[in-house]
């Protein structure tokens, strides 16, 4: 629990200095989500939790 704890503040943290750092470029990204249809997100989604799974799993395996 304290590793999925631990992850989730370093997600919180890189998002946090992006929005701060780069404002404008996560407003675009936000905006391309918004417009991106559901089914392609879903999608994404899936991909991107798959992936990081597997590289979670490499690193601690």
């Amino acid at each position: 629990m304290t590793d999925f704890l631990a992850a989730l503040g370093l997600v919180f943290a890189i998002e946090g200095i992006l929005f701060a750092a780069i404002p404008h470029l996560a407003k675009d990204a936000l905006r391309s989500a918004a417009e991106t249809p559901p089914d392609r997100m879903r999608l994404i989604g899936i991909v991107s939790a798959i992936v990081g799974v597997l590289l979670v799993w490499l690193v601690r395996g």
